[in-house]
């Protein structure tokens, strides 16, 4: 048997154990499993390093990596650049909080309970709905399971609407997950950069489960969330998905008669992170607070008349039911949602405000300079936040390894050489000139 450092069983410990079980070697365990199924011989794999040559190894690795300390980043598509203030890393540094997990015990858990409750109240004050859970995994698990509700609560649901212009991975998970509930999803088409919303009422029936939105959408424009609440309102679930820092101008969903909002809380204080992890939020009316998937931290009264805190609304034998189950989502992002509470809490209304005051000028001084080039085409409409799709009129790839070669990552290519801008608050001025100076260079 060959000695591995961190397993303390030594040979005389391995041959006790053999003898206990009756059998002379380890490869007796696997002696159920048909010879010819096994694997032959020693995997192709490298001897192992010391530990000094696998940390070496390892930063080798890591400087393959892009970092946002050498680029200057205009990528977008969900996840975005935005500035994390330093207190988080102080607070979600403490142990009590990296490693908490689900409170089943509220009797010793009150203080990751009240976390928990704090940060629904924030996303509700947010997104101006009653209810929100204690997270998601992220803004696609959301979205489906959002999907999912509506459809376990639709008499002979069989369809779903979907707009074309949300983001392609999160209309992926939706039909992962209902692949194999029979359910159709059908799309609703786009034109000029904003979901046609006119021919909903024809499309909607009973068994129309939901109709799915995204605002600002993948290609950053404005959808009219006040015509599609009107539309559904009392008809046929909505499902608004949103980017939580644009709420710091944009209508709260719920003034709309929305009835469940999902998005990432990525760019609330969460980094970009390699592309996780990070957190999606759910918040629903209060019509539909018992049928919300995932756990939910309530405020009550002890035995002494005080404050505290309880996992509330659900049972947690209900997530173990397997198909009759209301979800299968058993836990949460606690610690992406802790950030994104202290973030909200640091930054206030007005922060926020300000962030998307940044965000929205930036990105229209970049847009403005990339038209007046000559080289851009107007696509998808003029609405937007933050993030914009313009056409390039020459090869778009050539143009983003033009700017990768400066350290500018100039955002994600779409088809038919569009290509999607994201600029945030981050972004300063001579980043912006930086970005228009090397498309100048193919005028």
């Amino acid at each position: 048997m060959t000695s591995h450092r961190y397993i303390p069983n030594g040979e005389q410990i391995t041959q006790e154990m053999l003898r206990e079980l009756g059998i002379s070697s380890i490869n007796e365990l696997f002696s159920d499993i048909p010879k010819n199924l096994r694997y032959q011989g020693n995997l192709p794999i490298e001897d192992a390093l010391s530990e000094w040559d696998m940390l070496r190894h390892a930063n080798e690795l890591g400087q393959k990596n892009e970092n946002l300390s050498e680029n200057v980043c205009f990528l977008g598509g969900g996840v975005y650049d935005h500035f994390r203030p330093l207190i988080i890393d102080h607070i979600i540094g403490r142990s009590e909080f990296y490693t908490s997990y689900t409170p089943y015990q509220p009797e010793i858990a009150q203080g990751t309970l009240q976390m928990i409750f704090e940060y629904q109240s924030l996303i509700c004050q947010l997104t101006g709905m009653d209810t929100s859970n204690a997270s998601m995994y992220d803004v696609s698990n959301a979205t489906a399971e959002a999907v999912l509700l509506a459809i376990n609560n639709t008499r002979k649901a069989s369809r779903v609407l979907v707009s074309e212009a949300i983001n392609p991975e999160y209309m992926a998970v939706i039909k992962t997950y209902l692949h194999f509930r029979g359910i159709e999803v059908v799309t609703l088409p786009v034109v000029d950069g904003r979901t046609d919303l006119s021919q909903l009422d024809d499309e909607v029936d009973p068994q129309t489960a939901c109709v799915v939105l995204q605002n600002p959408n993948y290609y950053g424009t404005l959808e009219d969330v006040k015509q599609f609440g009107a539309q559904t309102e009392g008809k046929v679930f909505s499902v608004l998905i949103t980017d939580p820092i644009s709420l710091g101008v944009l209508e709260k969903p719920g003034n709309y008669g929305i009835d469940i909002v999902v998005g990432d809380g990525q760019s609330l204080g969460n980094g970009m992170n390699l592309g996780g992890p990070y957190l999606g939020y759910m918040a629903v009316s209060r019509k539909h607070i018992r049928r919300i998937p995932g756990r939910v931290a309530g405020m009550t009264r002890d035995s002494r008349g005080e404050r505290a805190f309880v996992l509330t609304l659900q049972a947690r034998e209900q997530h173990i039911r397997r198909y009759k189950a209301t979800s299968n989502i058993c836990s949460n992002q606690s610690l992406n949602a802790l950030v994104a509470s202290i973030y909200l809490n640091v930054m206030g209304p007005e922060g926020l405000k300000e962030v998307c005051r940044q965000a929205y000028s930036k990105a229209t001084y970049l847009r403005q300079g990339l038209l007046e080039t000559g080289l851009f085409n107007e696509t998808r409409g003029n609405s937007y936040f933050k993030e914009f799709t313009l056409q390039y009129k020459g090869d778009a790839k050539e143009l983003l390894e033009a700017l990768k070669a400066e350290n500018i990552l100039g955002g994600i290519e779409l088809e038919d050489n569009e290509i999607l801008i994201a600029v945030t608050e981050k972004r300063t001025k001579e980043e912006l000139d930086r970005y228009l100076e090397v498309v100048r260079r193919f005028q």
